[in-house]
C-alpha cells in the first residue's frame, strides 16, 4: 500500500483505465443547466453534453465540489491509513482549490493535522493530468507526504501546455477569458491559441483551424526539443485532428502519447467544440 494517496478534481480528463491504473482518487466538478445539476463525474460520455452546448442560446454554469464532497473522499484515505496529496484546477479559474483547503482545515480539526496537503495546479486538463501523474508515481515508489507534494511541484515547473480554441465566443460568453480579455474583444474570425498559468493566458491568433494546427505540431517540436519527452493530446469534438496529431507526435517523439483524451463539460463550456490542445513534460517526473 502506498504511504500517500493521490486525490485530484474531474478536469484532469484522463481516460478512466489511466485513472485506475494510477489509483488516482477524484472529487467531481458540476455543471449546471437551469435547475439541472450533475457531477461531471458521472456522465457516461460528453456527446449528448456538446449537442447540447451548440444548440442552446444559454450557456451552462460550472461549480466547484463542496468541502463536504472532499471530505467524503479524505477521510476514508486517511482512516485506511494513507496521507493524501490533493491537486487541483487552478485557484485562478475556480474555487476547487479552496474548497478542498477548507475540507483539510475540518479535518485536520478532527485529530489529522499535518497528514494531508493541498496544491494548486495553476493549470487544468494535460497540466493537471501530468501533475497528478508524477504525484502518483512518486507515491508508488514509496514517497512520503512531503516528497509527492514537492515531487508534483517540481513537474509543475517543467509542464507546458497549449491549446487552440475554434471560436472565441464561448470564452467572450461565459466570462473567463482572463489575460486574453483585451485582445479576443469582439473578434469571432480568429483561432486563438492559449495557454493557462494560473489564467487564461493569451499566445497568439491565427486565422484558420488548418494553422492552428501547425501551430500544435510547431509547440509539440519544442517540447521535444526541450527534453520534454512525455506529451498529452486532448480535444472537444474533434477526433479526427486529434488523431492527426497523435501522427505528427509519434513523428516527433518516436514514443506513443502519455495519453490521448477528451476535454469534458466543465472546461468545455467555457471553450467550446472544437478545442486542440498540447503538453509536455520531461518523462522521468512520471517514473
Amino acid at each position: 500500500m502506498s504511504p500517500v494517496a493521490v486525490v485530484t478534481d474531474t478536469t484532469h480528463y484522463l481516460p478512466a483505465d489511466v485513472v485506475a491504473q494510477h489509483d488516482l482518487h477524484l472529487v467531481s466538478l458540476y455543471v449546471r443547466w437551469g435547475e439541472e445539476l450533475e457531477r461531471e463525474l458521472a456522465m457516461p460520455d460528453f456527446d449528448a453534453f456538446y449537442e447540447r452546448l451548440r444548440m442552446s442560446k444559454e450557456l451552462p454554469t460550472t461549480s466547484q465540489p463542496s468541502i463536504g464532497d472532499f471530505v467524503a473522499v479524505f477521510e476514508p484515505l486517511l482512516e485506511a491509513g494513507h496521507d493524501v496529496v490533493s491537486l487541483h484546477i487552478s485557484a485562478g479559474i475556480s474555487g476547487t482549490y479552496d474548497s478542498a483547503l477548507q475540507a483539510k482545515a475540518q479535518l485536520e480539526e478532527n485529530g489529522h493535522a499535518g497528514r494531508i496537503q493541498v496544491l494548486d495546479s495553476a493549470s487544468a486538463c494535460g497540466g493537471l493530468a501530468f501533475m497528478a501523474l508524477a504525484a502518483a508515481a512518486k507515491a508508488r515508489s514509496g514517497g512520503g507526504l512531503s516528497e509527492v507534494a514537492a515531487h508534483a511541484r517540481a513537474a509543475r515547473e517543467e509542464i507546458k501546455v497549449w491549446f487552440a480554441v475554434d471560436t472565441p465566443e464561448y470564452l467572450r460568453r461565459g466570462g473567463r477569458i482572463g489575460a486574453a480579455q483585451a485582445w479576443i474583444g469582439g473578434a469571432l474570425k480568429i483561432k486563438p491559441i492559449l495557454t493557462l498559468e494560473s489564467e487564461i493566458t493569451p499566445v497568439e491568433r491565427v486565422r484558420t483551424s488548418g494553422k492552428a494546427f501547425e501551430r500544435m505540431v510547431d509547440y509539440m517540436r519544442s517540447r521535444a526539443s526541450d527534453g520534454a519527452d512525455a506529451w498529452i493530446i486532448q480535444h472537444i469534438q474533434a477526433r479526427d485532428q486529434a488523431e492527426r496529431l497523435v501522427d505528427r507526435g509519434r513523428e516527433i517523439f518516436g514514443t506513443e502519447p502519455t495519453c490521448i483524451s477528451e476535454v469534458g463539460p466543465v472546461i468545455g463550456a467555457h471553450v467550446g467544440p472544437g478545442l486542440l490542445g498540447v503538453g509536455g513534460l520531461p518523462a522521468h517526473f512520471l517514473r
